[in-house]
C-alpha cells in the first residue's frame, strides 16, 4: 500500500467484559480495538485488532462505602462502560468490598498468590498460568474425567471462557460439556470447595442471559413428541375399544331387566367419565346412552352424584351438530330435576342456551330447556342477565298465528318476574303484545300479558290505555279463556288514582258481577277471578258503597256457604269485607245489615293460616266501632282458649290422681263423673264467687253438635232458664241474631269450629293462661276516611288476591 493513497483512519472500540482484578482493589475492563485505514473513496484499505484491557482503581473503597453511588461515578467517568451494566459493576465492587486485602505480589516467583481465605472462594482462573482457548474446550473437558487437581484446572480455564460473553454460546451449545460439570458439581463438590466454586461461577454466567436459562434440547423434545404420538395411538385403540363396548352394552339394555343389572355395575359413572374424552364418534355414543339412562330417577340421581352437568359444558355448543342435538335432549331430560336445574345456572349454561335459539335446528329443544329453567323463581332474574328476553320477543312477534306453545311458556313465566317484566315492556313492547293478542284472540298471550300486569311499579300504569279493550273482552267472552284472562287483568290493576266508579257504571260491571257470583254459575276460576275483581275495585269508596248497596255483600255470604272448602275463594272473600270495613258508607252495611261478622268469627280459627289472618284483623276493625260486636267477637275468642284447655284436661289421666286427692273423705265426684261445663268456678275462679260473671250469666252457653242449646233444643224462641243481657234480650247463637229458624235456614259453620269464653277482670280476650291480651289492629279508615296503617298480607307480603 502506498503512503500517499491511505486517506482516512477508522478506530472502533467493541465493549468485551469486565471483571475484578486478582490483586487490587480494581475493576478490569476489557474491549477490542479495530483500527481500519480508509482508501480516498472510503473502502477499507487496511485493518487491525486488538484486545485491550483498562484498569479502574478504587482506591478508596471500603467496607462502608456505597456501592451504587460509586458505580454510577465510575460508568460516568469510563465510557467504555455501558450505563446498563450499573448492575453488574455493583456487584464486582460488592466483591472487592468483601474480599481481603492480598499481599504485594512475590519478585521471585513472578506469580499473584493470594492469602488463603475459608469464607470466600481462593481458587479460581485468575491462578492458571496459561490463557484459555475456545479451540481447546474438548481438553479442558478431558480434565473433568481425571483426578480433583485436574478437575480444578479444567474447569478454572472453563471459567476462563465463560466470562467472555462471546465464548457462552459456543459452550452452552456443547452439550457434553455442560453435562460433564453439572456431573462433576453433583458428585464431588464436597471434595473441592475451589472445584465447586469454579463451576457454580461457570453457571453464573450463563445466568446473566435468560437466552441460557431453558435448553433447547432437541432429542428430548424429539422423545417428548414421539411418547405423544405414541400415547394418542394408545388412546385412539382405547376409545375403539370402549366404543365397540358401549354400542353393545346400549343394544343390550332394551332390556329393562339388562339395564338394572348394568346400574348395578356402575355403568353411569363409566359413562360419565367418557365425556371427559374428545373422540367425536364415542362422545355421540356415550351421550346416546346417558340420554337413555336418565329416564330412571335413580340413573338420574347417579349422572347428578357424578357432576355429569359440569362435564357437559364443553359440549355446548360444539361444531358437530348431532353431538350437540343429542347432548341438549339429555339435558332436556336431565331438566326436570330441580337441582340439575340448579346446576345448568350455576355452571353458566343459561347464556350457552340463549345463544343457540338462534340456531333452527335446535330451537325447540332449548326452548324446552329454558321453559323449565324458568320455572324456578330464583332462576328467573338470572335471565335479565343474557338477551333471553329481546330474542323471545323477537320470536313471538315475529311468529305465524299459531304460536309455538314452548315459546309462549317460556314468556309466561318470564313475566311473572317483575324485571323481566320491566324489560318486555321497554319500548312498544307493551303495545304490541296488546295488539297480537287481541288480533289473534291468543288466551296464552293474555296470560303472559296478566302476569306482566300483576307487577307494581311504572308497568301496571302502562294497563290504564287498555281498560275499554279488556272490559270488552270480559264482557263478550262467555267464558272462555280469552275473557278470563282480560278478567284477571283488570283484578290486577290496583291503580290508586283510577275511576273504578266510572268503569262499574260505563260497562254496567254490577249485574254482570252478580250472575257470575251464583253458585253454578261459572266455573270456579271464572268466580274467583270475580272475587278479585271485586276486591280490587272496593279500594274506592264510592266504588265499595255502589256494590254493598247492590247486595253484593249477600251474594258472597252465599257462594261462602257453598264453597266453604274451598280456601282460596274463602279467602278472597273475606279479603272482600276487609276492604269494605274500611269506608264508612260501608262499614254501616256489613256490620248492621248482614251476618258477615258473624260468619267470620266462625273463620277466625280456620285451617288457613291467610284465612284466619284476614279474619283476625277485619274482626278487630269491627270491635273498634262496634262495641256489641267486640263482646261477641271477645267472647268467642275467650272460649276458643278455654276450650284448648278443657280438651287438655280431659285427655289427662286422672284415674291414678283421684285416690290421692279425694280419697273416702266424701268430696264430690270426680270431673270425669260430671260434666265439666257445668262447674264454672273451675275455670272463672274468684270471679265466680265475687258476681263477676259477665251480664248475669252462671254458666257459658254453648252449642253442641246435635243443634241443643245448653242441652235443649233451639227453635228460636226463649226457653227456660235462658239467660238476657244488660238489656234484657235473651243471647242468641252466634249466625242466628234475626233469622228465622223454622224456615228451615242453617247457619254458615267452618269445621272444627270451637267456641270459648270471656274474663272481664281484664275488660278484654285472654291467652291459654289467663293472661290478658293487648289488642291489635290492622290497616283501617277513621271517621274522617284517613288511612293510618296498611295491612300486609300472608308471609312476605303476600297479598291473598
Amino acid at each position: 500500500m502506498q503512503v500517499e493513497e491511505a486517506r482516512y483512519l477508522k478506530r472502533k472500540v467493541k465493549f468485551s467484559s469486565i471483571d475484578v482484578h486478582p490483586t487490587e482493589k480494581a475493576l478490569v475492563v476489557n474491549y477490542e480495538l479495530e483500527a481500519t485505514i480508509l482508501g480516498e473513496l472510503g473502502d477499507p484499505m487496511l485493518g487491525e485488532r486488538k484486545e485491550c484491557q483498562k484498569i479502574i482503581r478504587v482506591k478508596s473503597l471500603n467496607p462502608g462505602s456505597d456501592l451504587t453511588t460509586l458505580a454510577k461515578e465510575i460508568i460516568d467517568k469510563c465510557k467504555l462502560i455501558h450505563p446498563s451494566k450499573l448492575l453488574e459493576v455493583e456487584q464486582l465492587l460488592y466483591y472487592l468490598q468483601s474480599r481481603k486485602d492480598s499481599g504485594p505480589p512475590s519478585k521471585a516467583s513472578g506469580k499473584t498468590q493470594l492469602q488463603e481465605n475459608p469464607e470466600v472462594p481462593t481458587y479460581d482462573a485468575t491462578e492458571i498460568d496459561e490463557v484459555a482457548n475456545i479451540n481447546e474446550v474438548d481438553d479442558y473437558m478431558e480434565l473433568l474425567y481425571e483426578d480433583v487437581p485436574e478437575k480444578i484446572r479444567g474447569s478454572a480455564l472453563l471459567l476462563q471462557l465463560s466470562r467472555n460473553p462471546d465464548n457462552l454460546e459456543e459452550l452452552f451449545a456443547n452439550e457434553t460439556v455442560i453435562g460433564a460439570l453439572a456431573r462433576v458439581l453433583r458428585e464431588d463438590w464436597k471434595k473441592s470447595t475451589e472445584l465447586a466454586t469454579n463451576i457454580i461461577y461457570i453457571f453464573f454466567c450463563f445466568s446473566s442471559f435468560t437466552q441460557f436459562h431453558e435448553k433447547d434440547n432437541v432429542k428430548v423434545k424429539e422423545d417428548y413428541e414421539k411418547s405423544v404420538k405414541k400415547f394418542s395411538e394408545l388412546v385412539k385403540k382405547q376409545e375403539q375399544l370402549l366404543r365397540v363396548a358401549f354400542y353393545l352394552l346400549l343394544n343390550l339394555s332394551e332390556d329393562l331387566a339388562v339395564e338394572m343389572k348394568m346400574k348395578n355395575k356402575n355403568v353411569v359413572k363409566m359413562l360419565v367419565k367418557c365425556l371427559e374424552r374428545d373422540n367425536f364418534e364415542l362422545l355421540i355414543l356415550v351421550v346416546s346412552f346417558l340420554k337413555k339412562l336418565s329416564i330412571f330417577i335413580e340413573n338420574k340421581k347417579e349422572m347428578s352424584k357424578e357432576n355429569v352437568i359440569s362435564k357437559l359444558t364443553k359440549l355446548i355448543p360444539c361444531d358437530h351438530e348431532d353431538l350437540l342435538n343429542i347432548t341438549l335432549r339429555l339435558l332436556l331430560n336431565l331438566s326436570f330435576d330441580s337441582e340439575l336445574r340448579s346446576k345448568i345456572v350455576k355452571f353458566g349454561l343459561l347464556p350457552k342456551l340463549v345463544g343457540l335459539l338462534n340456531n333452527e335446528n335446535h330451537k325447540m329443544i332449548v326452548l324446552c330447556i329454558l321453559y323449565h329453567v324458568s320455572m324456578d323463581d330464583k332462576a328467573k332474574s338470572m335471565f335479565t342477565f343474557t338477551d333471553c328476553i329481546p330474542i323471545a320477543m323477537k320470536l313471538l312477534l315475529e311468529s305465524p298465528e299459531k304460536t309455538d306453545i314452548e315459546l309462549l311458556s317460556l314468556c309466561i313465566n318470564l313475566a311473572s318476574n317483575k324485571r323481566n317484566a320491566q324489560i318486555i315492556c321497554e319500548g312498544q313492547g307493551l303495545k304490541m303484545l296488546m295488539k297480537r293478542a287481541f288480533k289473534f284472540r291468543d288466551p296464552l298471550l293474555m296470560k303472559m300479558v296478566r302476569n306482566i300486569s300483576q307487577h307494581d311499579g311504572p308497568t301496571k300504569n302502562l294497563f290504564v290505555d287498555y281498560i275499554s279493550d279488556l272490559a270488552e273482552a270480559m264482557l263478550q267472552a262467555d267464558n272462555d279463556d280469552f275473557g278470563v284472562e282480560a278478567l284477571g287483568i283488570l283484578g290486577n290493576l290496583t291503580i290508586p288514582d283510577l275511576d273504578y266508579e266510572l268503569i262499574i257504571r260505563e260497562y254496567e260491571l254490577i249485574p254482570w258481577i252478580k250472575r257470575r257470583l251464583e253458585p253454578g254459575s261459572a266455573e270456579d276460576d271464572i268466580v274467583l277471578d270475580v272475587i278479585i275483581l271485586v276486591g280490587t275495585v272496593c279500594n274506592d269508596d264510592a266504588c265499595a258503597k255502589l256494590l254493598a248497596e247492590s247486595n253484593i255483600i249477600h251474594c258472597l255470604i252465599e257462594l261462602l256457604n257453598a264453597k266453604q272448602e274451598d280456601d282460596e275463594m274463602v279467602c278472597q272473600i273475606v279479603y272482600v269485607f276487609y276492604q269494605m270495613i274500611f269506608h264508612e258508607s260501608t262499614r254501616e252495611v256489613i256490620i248492621k245489615d248482614t251476618q258477615a261478622p258473624a260468619y267470620l268469627i266462625d273463620l277466625m280459627h280456620d285451617k288457613n293460616a291467610e284465612i284466619r289472618k284476614v279474619c283476625d284483623n277485619t274482626l278487630d276493625i269491627i270491635a273498634e266501632f262496634d262495641p256489641e260486636w267486640a263482646k261477641r267477637i271477645q267472647l268467642e275468642k275467650f272460649r276458643w282458649h278455654n276450650s284448648q284447655w278443657l280438651d287438655m284436661i280431659e285427655t289427662r289421666q286422672m284415674d291414678e290422681m283421684a285416690d290421692q286427692y279425694y280419697g273416702d273423705e266424701g268430696y264430690d265426684p270426680y270431673l270425669q263423673d260430671t260434666d265439666i261445663l257445668d262447674r264454672p268456678d273451675l275455670f272463672y275462679g274468684d270471679a265466680y264467687e265475687n258476681g263477676y260473671i259477665m251480664d248475669g250469666h252462671l254458666t257459658p252457653e254453648y252449642i253442641d253438635e246435635n243443634g241443643m242449646y245448653d242441652g235443649q233444643p233451639y227453635d228460636g224462641q226463649p226457653y227456660e232458664g235462658q239467660p238476657y243481657d244488660a238489656h234484657g234480650q235473651p243471647y242468641m247463637p252466634y249466625g242466628y241474631d234475626g233469622i228465622d229458624i223454622q224456615d228451615g235456614y242453617e247457619p254458615y259453620a267452618r269445621p272444627e269450629s270451637n267456641m270459648g269464653f270471656i274474663d272481664e277482670r281484664y275488660g278484654g280476650t285472654v291467652d291459654q293462661y289467663g293472661r290478658p291480651i293487648q289488642q291489635e289492629y290492622g290497616m283501617y279508615q277513621n271517621g274522617h276516611g284517613d288511612e293510618e296503617d296498611e295491612y300486609d298480607f300472608g308471609y312476605g307480603g303476600y297479598d291473598p288476591r
